[in-house]
């Protein structure tokens, strides 16, 4: 095992964020092994909590200079590669969100099934329980201790019920867990000679919408295939939100066909910025993402958009440009609520 690889554990186990006693044996229970399955112990390692802070400050002071200037903030897109080992990835994630908040970021996204392969064989082995499983400890120390959002993509939720869920997790810059969505529309499709795929063979559907509230807007969250769905999206923009954000895992086949057409369209539809998240493209998966994360302004215009490799990609979030959109073609008041209406049926 690598250095990197054994200080990413160690940083893990003493982190005081996830002090608990029953923590070493969740990690032994839960972070599969780097190579063949290994299991890594949490009696091996140590780093005091003054060297986390000093780093935590040095990053912070790093990125001050690259902090968007106005009224907004910068979006760090983490699109990552995934691999069928958990705490490889959650290394992974750990390396990409340290560099997106060197970059400035205030807000970081991760993408959809960031800590597992996205696939129905694997959601049941690497399902976890949500906030004490251990990739929710590990976003929620890290939001903590790099003092930033973090919109944790997706893993496997293992419900309170015992059924499966892909649900997101967002954490404040205190660690403090402030949505939990659970992706509403499951992703059952067949394109005859293409693709087929059917998650409701495994997993549930959520049943509420997501908003996070911070200091400079509301944030609505979706999940890969929900953003085929308008009408989630009109209801974000009815509730106040000005940026939409899909962790999503669009494939070979959907991917060029509807990706960048789908985040326009709601980006118009709805004058709000719109924000995917996409794992790498990986051609020896079982399930190969199109990647091309992409951020896309209320005018349908991208800002940024991540090639297939992994890579940390940034986009300055304007609030004064959404106003100036909407201010041009104020669709919104035009709306003919005597001829139609959306409403939600739950709150």
């Amino acid at each position: 095992m690598q250095f990197s690889q054994l200080k990413f554990v160690s940083v893990l186990l003493t982190r005081k964020a996830l002090g608990t006693k029953q923590f070493p044996s969740l990690i032994s229970r839960q972070l599969h092994g780097f190579y063949g399955g290994k299991v890594v112990g949490s009696n091996n390692f140590q780093l005091k909590q003054s060297k986390i802070g000093r780093l935590s400050r040095s990053i912070m002071d790093s990125a001050s200079d690259s902090a968007p200037k106005g009224n907004g903030f910068r979006l760090g897109l983490v699109q990552m590669n995934v691999t069928e080992f958990k705490n490889f990835n959650l290394t992974t994630a750990n390396t990409l969100i340290k560099e997106a908040v060197q970059g400035g970021a205030n807000i970081v996204a991760l993408p959809e099934c960031f800590n597992s392969p996205y696939g129905i064989q694997h959601f049941k082995d690497f399902a976890e329980h949500i906030p004490n499983g251990v990739s929710s400890k590990l976003m929620s120390a890290l939001a903590a201790d790099y003092k930033v959002y973090i919109i944790a993509g997706s893993i496997p939720e293992r419900g309170d019920d015992g059924r499966l869920y892909n649900t997101s997790v967002t954490f404040s810059p205190t660690g403090e867990l402030l949505g939990k969505h659970r992706k509403v529309h499951l992703f059952d499709i067949d394109v005859p000679g293409k693709i087929k795929f059917q998650e409701s063979e495994v997993l549930e559907g959520g049943d509420n919408l997501t908003i996070i509230e911070t200091e400079w807007c509301k944030i609505g969250v979706g999940i890969c295939y929900d953003i085929r769905f308008p009408e989630m999206a009109q209801i974000y923009r009815q509730k106040g939100c000005d940026l939409l954000v899909y962790p999503g895992a669009f494939n070979m086949t959907t991917g060029p066909a509807h990706w960048q057409l789908l985040q326009q369209a709601r980006a118009v539809d709805n004058q709000v910025y719109v924000a995917t998240i996409s794992p790498a493209r990986n051609e020896k998966a079982g399930y190969v993402a199109w990647g091309h994360s992409m951020v896309v302004n209320p005018w349908g215009t991208i800002v940024v958009e991540a090639p297939e490799e992994q890579k940390v990609v940034f986009a300055d979030i304007d609030l004064d440009y959404i106003k100036q959109v909407r201010s041009q073609i104020p669709v919104s008041t035009q709306k003919r609520t005597d001829l139609y209406q959306l409403a939600t049926l739950k709150d």
